[in-house]
């Protein structure tokens, strides 16, 4: 079969709704693979509650680590590394994980081959199964790097599930921001849907997040979320996205129901309780070229 479609669903800034977005969206598209490229904060699986199929060790870049029973204490190590990242402690020098940059000087310069430099685990990566679908989804260590290295192994897994089981589709919720994890999220993506809301930050960060974007050559839409907190500021959004061309497919109002359904782990589509809202995000469908039954 071709590459299945990547429908990413992304925000300039945290906080915007994406997630919910997102998570109604796995619920109401038939036939998808759904994948968590949020590694630094993992959270749809709240929403998803999945049932682990694999699990899987991601390593990050190499550490140095010393080998005592080689070492003769010559103290290089310590004196060279631009990190301080080598303590000496009860006479003996060891490393400190947290400091280390990886950058082998230290194994270059001790005499006595005392350093070695090993792999270690930066996350975890999964494959669970969801009454919505196959779902792939990882977890970056607190403090560990390679947040962009990681979305890009959930990416590439999903995408191999998906040709494995024959779907064309793969729903991704993206990382907030546009830092390296949302350009690794961006690599192949079909389609980008900009989650945004109607503050002075949120109009910034969605123009940031576009000119990102836009270097993927993606079809790019934007939702406005909450809209009505602020009807001035969604005009200033509605006008600049006609005037760039760029389709919102929905304004979806603020209702504290919405709060109430996520603290049940419910998405406003699986509830009567919020029609408007249900509404808003049906209506991205078809967009999507997407059906659904109610």
């Amino acid at each position: 079969m071709n590459n299945p479609r990547e429908i990413l669903i992304l925000s300039g800034k945290g906080g915007t709704g994406k997630t919910t977005v997102a998570s109604s969206l796995a619920k109401l598209i038939n036939k998808k693979v759904i994948a968590d490229t949020d590694v630094d904060a993992a959270d749809m699986h709240i929403m998803l509650n999945p049932s682990l199929i694999e699990e899987h060790s991601f390593k990050g870049r190499s550490k140095a680590f010393i080998e005592q029973d080689k070492c003769n204490q010559c103290g290089l190590c310590h004196s060279k590394c631009k990190f301080n990242a080598i303590d000496k402690l009860d006479n003996k020098y060891i490393v400190n994980s947290f400091s280390c940059e990886g950058c082998t000087l230290c194994y270059e310069v001790c005499p006595t081959n005392a350093i070695v430099m090993e792999e270690e685990e930066a996350g975890k990566w999964y494959l669970s199964k969801t009454d919505f679908g196959l779902f792939v989804h990882a977890r970056l260590n607190p403090g560990a790097e390679n947040s962009g290295n990681l979305v890009s192994m959930v990416k590439h897994q999903a995408k191999q599930t998906a040709i494995k089981n024959n779907i064309d589709t793969i729903l991704i919720d993206g990382p907030p921001g546009i830092g390296c994890p949302v350009i690794a999220s961006l690599s192949g993506a079909n389609t980008v849907i900009l989650v945004t809301e109607p503050t002075v930050s949120g109009v910034s960060d969605l123009k940031r997040i576009i000119g990102v974007a836009q270097n993927f050559k993606p079809e790019i839409a934007i939702v406005i979320n909450k809209f009505d907190i602020n009807t001035d500021i969604s005009k200033q959004i509605d006008d600049y996205a006609n005037n760039n061309k760029i389709p919102i497919l929905a304004h979806i109002p603020f209702d504290k129901c919405i709060v109430e359904l996520l603290m049940e782990k419910r998405t406003p589509i699986e509830s009567n309780d919020c029609p408007e809202i249900n509404k808003e995000i049906k209506s991205i469908l078809n967009y999507l070229g997407e059906k659904h039954d109610n």
